[in-house]
């Protein structure tokens, strides 16, 4: 006899059920596997301590390693608009038209639209306490032209900082292909903003501030306000950067910088960021001599390197003016120009040093006499440098020879030229009288030099530094000489980037005291008042009596 089991339906679906919500359930723990390597390879750790005073590492870890800086990025667009206003490229009060590139960048933004103008320093402190990134790419394209080239000039500062391992692409750390970084370089950039741009560094402390358009609040705010000291500097963060922060704190003569990149959260960087800021205060030592980071040579909007008006010789060494633009390689015989009548001042210079009267010469054209003037200078010069460098002293004789045959042989007039011939042996014999010293040339003799023309204009120059310093400043009359002395003590101390190695003095007069900084140069004095009157500090340039 057959036996027949019935199955009932009910009882097989719901293992059936269980099965399916098993599977799914080891479905979604295998991606949640899957995600977690991606995105620890996104964001690796790295970080770095050092002693602000002297650099000196006091922590690293993955410190070399080239990561993605995000915002950090901006520390480098704040420290080329902060040398940009020091050089005179741009005023904190130049109006800039925000264009449709930068009015279009993703958040953090200040919400800047196309056409708008807003004053340079709103957008200095957007950049640097909103880590704007509208404001920050404003900043690149007023300054280079495009973002495109102010990631170029961003590049070659950090060469010149020693950022070895670190490029940018544009000027707000939005994540690109090859804009890299570590935390050493950034360390190293936070260092210098701190001693380069002492008078802007307070930017970084304020936990909100007025960009123009409306209030905005730090994104750093919640460490300034937890960890005590910390004053500054950058936050980023990104999605493959991870929380990035480059952190600053001072207790008493003790001053620290930590760098983290590829925090988890903005919470546990804070905290990380405290833990090693802490590390720092123990390791450092309570005194340490200060030994400032050197200032590189100012980059300029292009290519040209000009050297800063601050880097003075040492030991006394004179410094010299230097050219830089209009440089002259080579200096070429001067031709005579079409339709001229000859070379008269040339003629009457040579007569001159041969203390001989002067040969009758014909009447310039009224309508020439611009041009001669303007050709002496040529003609000048290779009177001026006529002694050609030579290791011998014959061979520079016959070039002097030369080089003054030729010149008479181009005057056009007979009796002008007779008259040069005649005088050439004369000519030779005072050119013999000067002295062969090698490669330093020699001062002109007297009667060439009182035939010299008007000095020839310098297109650029740099300060010199071989003397004129008989300027100063004012900063105030005062009641007593005690306050007089208080007032320069105290600027003194605010003011040290350009008041550093002046005379502070108090003259007494009727009106009262006068608080005075003394032994400046002219563009040094010009530059203080500047700064001063910036800060709301009354300053008057003072120029040689």
């Amino acid at each position: 006899m057959a036996v027949i089991t019935q199955v009932n339906p009910a009882s097989s679906r719901y293992p059936r059920t269980r099965l399916l919500w098993a599977a799914a359930a080891l479905f979604l723990a295998t991606m949640v596997m899957a995600l977690q390597p991606q995105r620890a390879a996104a964001a690796p750790y790295a970080a770095m301590v050092i002693d602000a005073r002297t650099g000196e590492v006091l922590h690293s870890r993955n410190a070399d390693t080239r990561l993605h800086p995000a915002s950090l990025t901006k520390m480098m667009t704040l420290y080329i608009a902060f040398e940009a206003v020091r050089n005179g490229e741009i005023t904190l009060d130049t109006k800039v038209r925000i264009s449709r590139n930068a009015a279009a960048e993703p958040p953090s933004k200040l919400g800047l639209k196309s056409g708008q103008k807003i004053a340079f320093r709103y957008l200095i402190r957007a950049a640097a306490v909103k880590s704007a990134n509208d404001a920050a790419t404003a900043i690149g394209e007023t300054l280079s032209g495009s973002e495109a080239a102010f990631a170029r000039r961003m590049n070659r500062t950090a060469k010149a900082l020693g950022m070895s391992r670190t490029t940018f692409k544009n000027a707000h750390g939005l994540t690109a292909s090859g804009h890299l970084s570590t935390a050493s370089d950034m360390t190293t950039l936070g260092r210098h903003l701190l001693y380069d741009y002492p008078e802007y560094y307070n930017l970084f402390s304020r936990r909100s501030t007025n960009a123009g358009v409306r209030e905005v609040p730090n994104t750093n705010r919640r460490l300034l306000a937890a960890y005590r000291g910390a004053d500054g500097i950058k936050t980023g963060y990104t999605r493959a950067a991870g929380f990035n922060l480059v952190a600053s704190a001072k207790r008493g003569n003790e001053r620290i910088i930590a760098t983290v990149f590829g925090g988890k959260s903005s919470t546990s960087r804070n905290a990380k960021v405290a833990e090693l800021l802490d590390l720092g205060f123990r390791r450092a030592p309570s005194r340490a001599a200060l030994r400032k980071p050197q200032r590189p040579s100012y980059q300029g909007a292009g290519n040209v390197v000009v050297a800063d008006a601050d880097d003075r010789p040492s030991h006394g060494v004179a410094g010299k003016t230097i050219r830089v633009s209009g440089q002259v390689n080579t200096s070429l015989r001067p031709k005579t120009r079409p339709g001229s009548n000859g070379s008269p001042v040339l003629v009457a210079a040579l007569e001159e040093a041969l203390q001989t009267p002067p040969a009758e010469q014909p009447a310039a054209k009224a309508d020439t006499a611009p041009a001669d003037t303007a050709e002496t200078g040529a003609a000048e010069g290779p009177i001026e440098n006529v002694q050609t460098v030579s290791a011998d002293a014959a061979v520079q004789e016959d070039a002097l020879r030369d080089s003054i045959a030729v010149a008479l042989a181009e005057a056009e007039a007979e009796p002008q030229a007779a008259a040069a011939e005649a005088a050439t042996p004369a000519v030779i014999a005072a050119v013999q009288k000067v002295p062969f010293t090698g490669l330093r040339p020699v001062a002109r003799p007297a009667s060439l030099a009182a035939a010299s023309p008007e000095p020839e204009p310098v297109v650029v120059t740099r300060l010199s530094t071989s003397g004129g310093r008989y300027w100063g400043v004012n900063v105030g009359l005062y009641t007593s000489r005690y306050q007089a002395e208080k007032v320069l003590l105290r600027t003194a101390l605010s003011e040290l980037e350009t008041l550093d190695g002046t005379l502070r003095k108090v003259a007494k007069t009727r009106r009262g005291f006068e608080a005075n900084f003394l032994g400046m140069s002219q563009e040094q004095a010009e530059l203080a008042c500047r700064r001063l009157n910036a800060r709301n500090v009354t300053c008057n340039p003072i120029g040689p009596s």
